[in-house]
This record gives C-alpha cells, sequence and structure tokens, in this order.
C-alpha cells in the first residue's frame, strides 16, 4: 500500500467524519446516514492501515475517529437490572464452565498437595517441633484451643466480613496477577494449600483430625472451589499470555481479561456465601453432620449452577465475555 496515496484519496471523507461528529445532535437524517456510512468506512480503513502499513500518527488519529464515530453511532448504553440477571444466567457459569480444564485439575493437585503435607507434618515429629514449641501447638490442637475458638473469636457478621474479603482478595489477585505467566497465583496457590495442610498435620498427630474436617468442611468445600476457579482462571490467563491460539496475543489477552474481570464478580458473590457460612454455620452449636451437610449442599448447588446453567449458556456460544456491541474494534488477522 503508497500510504501517501491512501491519505490523498481518503482524508477528505475523514475531515466530513470529523465535521459530522462535531455537529452532534443538530444533524439531519441523511447527514446521520452519511455519519454511519463515513464511520464504517473509516474502520475498514483503520484496519487496512493497521495490517498493511502501519503509521502511529494517522493510526492515533483515525482510532480517534472511529472511537467518537462509535459512540456517536451506538449511543451510550447503561447496565440495568437485565444485565446483571444475563451475567449471573448466563456469561458467569459460561465462564466457569469454559475454564473446568483449568480449574478441575488445579483443584484435584492442589487438594492433594494439601494431603501430602499433612500426612508429612502429621508423620514427623522434627517437622512439628520446627513449627512450634510443644506447648504452642497443644495450646493450637487441644479441645478448646485455637483452632476451635477461630470461628467463634469474634461476632458472626463481622467475621463473616472480614472472612469475604480476605477470601475475595486471594481470588482476585489469582485472576489479576495470571497475566504474569501464572507464576505469582502458583504462590498464592501454595500459600493456600500450606495453611491447609499445616492444619491438617497438626490436627491429625493430636488424634482430632475428625473435629478439624468438621470444623472445615462446612465453609471450606465452596470457598475452596472458588479460589480454585479463580486460580485455573489465573493460569489460563497466564497461558495465553505464552500460546495466544489464532488471534494476536493482545486480541486474546483482552478476551481472557474481560471474562476475567467478570469472574472476580461472580466469584466474590460465591465467596460471600462461604463467608456466611463460616462466619453463621461453622461456629454454630448444630450437630457436626448437619454443618458439613449444609456445606456439601451449598457445595453442589455451585456445580449444578455451572455444569446445568453455565454448559448450556457454553454450548449456545456464551463465553463469558463482554457483549460484542461494548467491546472495542479489532483488526482482522490473516487465515
Amino acid at each position: 500500500m503508497d500510504l501517501d496515496v491512501f491519505v490523498t484519496t481518503h482524508s477528505a471523507e475523514w475531515d466530513r467524519l470529523d465535521h459530522l461528529l462535531r455537529r452532534g445532535r443538530r444533524l439531519t437524517g441523511a447527514e446521520a446516514d452519511e455519519l454511519v456510512a463515513l464511520y464504517q468506512r473509516t474502520a475498514t480503513h483503520l484496519s487496512l492501515i493497521q495490517s498493511s502499513a502501519p503509521d502511529p500518527m494517522l493510526t492515533a488519529r483515525l482510532t480517534q475517529l472511529v472511537t467518537r464515530a462509535r459512540a456517536t453511532v451506538t449511543g451510550a448504553r447503561r447496565a440495568s437490572w437485565r444485565d446483571a440477571a444475563a451475567f449471573l444466567t448466563t456469561g458467569f457459569p459460561a465462564a466457569v464452565y469454559r475454564s473446568r480444564h483449568w480449574w478441575i485439575p488445579t483443584a484435584v493437585l492442589s487438594t492433594l498437595l494439601a494431603a501430602l503435607i499433612g500426612w508429612w507434618i502429621g508423620t514427623h515429629p522434627e517437622v512439628q517441633s520446627a513449627i512450634g514449641a510443644p506447648a504452642e501447638l497443644r495450646e493450637m490442637t487441644r479441645p478448646g484451643g485455637q483452632y476451635e475458638t477461630y470461628y467463634s473469636s469474634h461476632p458472626a457478621a463481622s467475621f463473616a466480613a472480614q472472612v469475604w474479603t480476605n477470601n475475595a482478595q486471594a481470588a482476585a489477585m489469582c485472576l489479576v496477577l495470571g497475566a504474569f505467566l501464572g507464576l505469582p497465583v502458583l504462590l498464592v496457590l501454595f500459600a493456600n494449600m500450606l495453611n491447609l495442610g499445616i492444619g491438617i498435620g497438626l490436627m491429625s498427630s493430636a488424634g482430632r483430625l475428625d473435629v478439624f474436617l468438621g470444623l472445615v468442611l462446612p465453609h471450606g468445600l465452596l470457598e475452596l472451589t472458588a479460589v480454585f476457579v479463580a486460580a485455573g482462571t489465573g493460569l489460563r490467563l497466564g497461558w495465553t499470555a505464552i500460546d495466544p491460539g489464532p488471534t494476536t496475543r493482545r486480541a486474546a489477552l483482552a478476551q481472557q481479561g474481560r471474562a476475567a474481570i467478570g469472574m472476580a464478580v461472580g466469584l466474590a458473590l460465591v465467596l460471600f456465601v462461604s463467608g456466611l457460612i463460616e462466619g453463621f454455620v461453622t461456629p454454630s452449636g448444630l450437630p457436626t453432620w448437619a454443618r458439613i451437610t449444609i456445606g456439601v449442599a451449598a457445595e453442589l448447588a455451585f456445580l449444578v449452577y455451572v455444569y446445568v446453567l453455565g454448559g448450556r449458556a457454553a454450548r449456545a456460544g456464551a463465553t463469558g465475555d463482554v457483549a460484542e456491541t461494548d467491546r472495542t474494534a479489532e483488526q482482522p488477522t490473516a487465515a
């Protein structure tokens, strides 16, 4: 492409589009039709320049024109309750379902790691002594000790809010830091599994593993599932940076990043539920079997939500990304 000839040929159209945009709402019907046609042609010109003869200044000018024209043509759209309902019934569950090949292996391997750490600590007294003095460990694991009183040490409402905030931050870190090739996600995940493994090991060495699991399982099933989903999504985002597939790396990361932001919102709601269970059910006077039943029911409800609603939405083409009309234009890529 001869860039000078191309600019000379089409610059009048770009100037005309700029003039119409400056007039705003004072357009006649014919001028509005002309604006739409010029917007479409200019968007095509921008794609041709980006793919054939990239020029920074010209690209910046046309990008600004296309962005302004697109906002004028499509108009500003406000989020509505219908958007929220569509997100909860279609976008979020579809995104979780589509990323299942990442978070399910993450969940299995992480659980095995926590169990292995717990076994190692529980069967090696020298490792336990490295964690703390015998008196400290007895205080943590005895009946009425720190592991048991932790869940009732604060008022239920404030404790639930604190737990939700901490877990939501951990999930958000997994989602955001995934872009750094997924390495920070592995560190966050390992820290969580290490804490769980230490609790399993110390309480099992004290012969009170059943008590520990009775305290952890009611809220931990749903809570850890949300963390695993966040970690799996973060790892998928990191892999996209390495292998973007048939699209450009920028476009692939943009798509996965937008879906990850939606996942952060959805997982915050899931963690809010697990926080309520941890604040009000785990320390309650309910029998252990009843507390665990509540936790299992919440976990099964989430899995049904993902596999039924999410699977149906994914098969219909939903990806968890924002609507096409709300995305920025992308240049075409060669097959």
